[in-house]
């Protein structure tokens, strides 16, 4: 009698987990309709775009006295990895990513994060004010105000002058170091508020544990805090990184890429190629290339973020 039961339900168990995936198909699809909206926003205003771009990018595609368009395969490409001027504002982006982003706003944000942590309430207060007020400041309102700081007459010179140290004109002589220095001033608030958060979470424990042992100040940093908030450490690197990758208001004001080119980079390049000299398909081409080294750049950090790195 058992046997014979249990041979007649046997069968039906197919059945029933069909039934339950198909529940929970159900289930799931019914969850993901609210992402519906959001995913249909970035299908138009995100993957529309880069595709459009993409196609324009393998085109002769001109902003006036054209009357078609052509597609002309690699030929904007060849033309780019053939063009001087390209190279440089490559190198001049790297450079300006490096010095800004990279050592500038990281380390200082990593600095004044670790300093906050000793200093009183008061104190973090007005400093972080300082900080983050920069950072909410328009990118063109504070390119001109970077651009009267290190003009030939303006304040760094003045400072100068007073302490009776040699003056010059850093927007002529050094013109990528001046624009890197004014995007540490104003980005490093983000960096500090990430660093902020991140260090809150360390176990005092782990610090104390490594005190115990005799480490020093500088080993606990090193072989305890800097691995606790390494994930936070890459995910700002990754963000500033691409951040500044796409500067273009901050440098437009104060050097407008000049003098001969020393602080052209890629967006501004691209801005003078694509919109001054009207060549909408070969400056397209070059915006490609900046967003693959965003992409190469974006690849390091997310590597560091994996968990079999742990």
């Amino acid at each position: 009698m058992t046997a014979s039961a249990t041979a007649e339900r046997t069968p039906a168990a197919p059945e029933t987990s069909g039934a339950a995936r198909g529940t929970m198909r159900g289930r799931t699809i019914v969850r993901g309709l609210p992402l519906l909206p959001a995913v249909v926003l970035l299908l138009i205003f995100l993957a529309g775009p880069i595709i459009y771009c993409i196609y324009y990018a393998f085109t002769d595609m001109q902003l006036t006295g054209a009357t078609t368009t052509n597609f002309v395969g690699l030929a904007n490409f060849r033309k780019a990895f053939g063009d001087d001027q390209f190279y440089n504002a490559i190198l001049q982006t790297l450079i300006f990513t490096v010095l800004s982003a990279i050592v500038g706003q990281n380390l200082l944000g990593l600095a004044i994060a670790l300093l906050f942590r000793l200093a009183t309430k008061v104190l973090r207060s007005i400093v972080g004010a300082l900080v983050i007020a920069a950072w909410v400041v328009p990118e063109i309102v504070a390119g001109y105000l970077m651009y009267a700081f290190f003009r030939d007459e303006g304040s760094l010179n003045e400072i100068l002058k007073f302490l009776h140290l040699p003056q010059q004109n850093w927007l002529y002589t050094l013109p990528i170091l001046a624009v890197s220095l004014a995007n540490v001033w104003r980005g490093t608030a983000f960096s500090m508020l990430v660093y902020s958060a991140a260090l809150a979470e360390v176990p005092a424990e782990l610090t104390e544990a490594a005190a115990m042992d005799g480490a020093g100040v500088w080993q606990r940093f090193w072989h305890v805090t800097l691995p606790t908030i390494r994930r936070s450490v890459a995910t700002n690197l990754m963000l500033i990184t691409l951040q500044t990758l796409s500067v273009f208001g901050l440098i437009f004001a104060m050097t407008k890429g000049g003098p001969s080119n020393k602080s052209t980079t890629l967006p501004i390049y691209t801005y003078q190629t694509a919109l001054q000299n009207y060549e909408i398909g070969y400056g397209t081409a070059m915006a490609l290339v900046l967003l693959v080294i965003g992409a190469l750049f974006s690849l390091v950090y997310l590597r560091a973020l994996r968990p079999e790195a742990d």
